[in-house]
């Protein structure tokens, strides 16, 4: 089974691929539909800190919660992350503790099957190439896929597959960390449908310009990449998507693992015959 490990800014989210041996059946809490092969997953903070050797006990412990062996278990290692430190470790933990099965770190000299068409290739985020990859299997081309995580990132595939490129701004996490630290008689609030977008409150005032607002932002940018790009399906990912695309007009697939989808694809282009 192909172990998948997506590293963001703020969460690190881990998926098994593959069908789940016969001995976990019942097991817990991270049980996957198998939607795209995926029959595990988890979620997990994001920290720099951690050594090698604290990746690999996490690691054997979430799998030891359904059931499974680390060791017996996973057959094929893929890595994407945004935080180079983390990407440092994690290759250090594989190279301890797993150097024996196939191993895909995506960056330069990845081959991910996909033409990057920018001025700098070397610049754009793994999770990015990712996100497109298999965005692309599940849909085709063109298409858009709006990433909101950390940041809310837009990607653009052209129809014969090409990463054409897209656009970067700050999440709602971000944004609403800035707004908190920056407006002192502004207090945190939960982030659920307000009564209306005319906010009659503080709180609902918050709600309506996150909900509704982050919503028209996507709307607006993905309108606007049509506009040059053509008609093309918008595919939200990342672990807000869910919050956000209820209130999105342009948005028509919600892919959670999208990224993870990716990183398997992009494992067996660079080990062909490996096991998934």
């Amino acid at each position: 089974m192909l172990l998948a490990i997506d590293v963001g800014n703020t969460e690190t989210v881990i998926g098994l691929f593959g069908d789940p041996p016969s001995s976990a059946e019942g097991a817990g809490f991270a049980r996957a539909d198998g939607q795209h092969g995926l029959a595990y997953h988890w979620r997990l903070s994001t920290s720099a800190e951690r050594t090698p050797d604290e990746h690999a006990m996490n690691l054997s412990q979430l799998l030891e919660l359904e059931g499974l062996s680390l060791r017996g278990t996973v057959t094929g290692i893929a890595i994407s992350s945004s935080v180079p430190a983390v990407n440092t470790q994690l290759r250090r933990m594989c190279a301890r503790w797993f150097n024996d099965i196939p191993l895909t770190v995506m960056g330069p000299g990845t081959k991910s099957g996909m033409s990057i068409l920018v001025d700098n290739p070397r610049d754009v985020g793994s999770d990015r190439i990712a996100d497109s990859v298999g965005a692309y299997d599940l849909y085709g081309g063109p298409c858009i896929v709006v990433d909101l995580g950390t940041a809310t990132t837009v990607e653009v595939i052209s129809k014969d597959g090409e990463y054409l490129g897209g656009s970067i701004s700050p999440g709602v996490a971000i944004s609403l960390e800035a707004l908190y630290s920056h407006a002192a008689a502004l207090r945190s609030v939960e982030l659920v449908t307000p009564r209306s977008v005319i906010g009659k409150t503080t709180a609902e005032s918050i709600q309506s310009g996150v909900l509704f607002g982050f919503a028209a932002q996507v709307d607006g940018l993905c309108e606007r990449v049509r506009q040059e790009l053509g008609p093309a399906p918008v595919i939200a990912t990342g672990g807000l998507a869910g919050l956000i695309a209820p209130y999105s007009t342009t948005i028509e697939h919600v892919e959670p693992w999208l990224t993870l989808h990716g990183l398997r694809i992009v494992h067996e282009r660079n080990h062909s015959g490996a096991p998934s």
